[in-house]
């Protein structure tokens, strides 16, 4: 019954849901137009004042960003919904087309832009770094942000309820989680509050552009299938392999709990896998 909730609700996905992604982008470019800010050196200075505030008022809660920016790596957030491999197939062959998408566009705009961190444009005594201090010439746009946005949009259309009042209060709490998430990234003292914003805004385009392919292809229809789930389970084992050499490496709560929900998941595919 999940599976036919998700899928229905992903193939009601239509291109109409691009407009205020696009509108967004456009109107930002305008921002920028207008404020001479189209130059690399322009468009760090345009948004300085706003970066340092915002990193200075995240970071009051430093372990609080640190955990939350984790999340913005789809090795450590899409354990949450592993299992929906099991209960919502479908919801998975979107993750999978949207990921490829998001990393397509990722990527090659980095290099376009090569826009130098705050690390490596601002006095590092001026504001906070949490972590790795990142000076390479990959700020904008956002790669965790992205990310975190290509499945915060698959979680909202695909989990969308009926009724105006309760797709307003779904839609504001999803979307909120996914600010939370990518604005660590300033808190972090990562990114500028633009390269976040921007990114979010192409991984929530990239999310829509994998439902889209999703609904019309079948590419990932064979995750449904059980004779196939020796090969999730090896998937997921070296998954498991991965959190926990970042796990050696920080510390972090969220990387027990992302452990948690892909090992369960293990068990649960082991189980089902053992009754066929």
């Amino acid at each position: 019954m999940l599976n036919n909730k998700v899928s229905n609700n992903l193939s009601n996905t239509t291109l109409g849901s691009f407009l205020p992604p696009v509108l967004l982008l456009i109107v930002i470019f305008f921002f920028l137009f207008k404020g001479d800010a189209l130059t690399v050196e322009a468009y760090v200075n345009i948004q300085k004042d706003l970066f340092l505030y915002l990193n200075h008022k995240l970071v009051v809660l430093p372990n609080l960003q640190f955990n939350l920016t984790q999340l913005g790596d789809v090795l450590i957030s899409l354990p949450f919904l592993t299992a929906f491999i099991i209960y919502a197939p479908k919801l998975w062959g979107a993750i999978l087309s949207s990921t490829v998408i998001a990393g397509v566009l990722s990527f090659p705009l980095k290099k376009l832009f090569a826009i130098p961190r705050p690390a490596a444009m601002f006095d590092n005594d001026s504001f906070v770094i949490v972590g790795e201090t990142l000076t390479g010439h990959t700020s904008f746009p956002s790669g965790h942000s992205i990310a975190t946005f290509t499945v915060i949009s698959l979680l909202l259309f695909a989990f969308m309820p009926k009724g105006l009042k309760f797709k307003l209060t779904w839609s504001v709490f999803i979307l909120s989680i996914g600010l939370l998430i990518a604005f660590s990234r300033v808190g972090v003292g990562a990114h500028y509050p633009l390269d976040v914003v921007i990114g979010g805004t192409i991984g929530y385009i990239s999310g829509l552009i994998g439902i889209l392919i999703n609904n019309k292809v079948s590419w990932w229809n064979w995750i449904k299938n059980k004779k196939y789930y020796p090969i999730i389970i090896l998937v997921l084992t070296i998954w498991i392999i991965a959190i926990l050499n970042k796990l050696f490496t920080h510390n972090l709560v969220v990387f027990y709990i992302s452990l948690v929900a892909i090992i369960t998941t293990l068990f649960l595919l082991i189980k089902s896998y053992a009754k066929k």
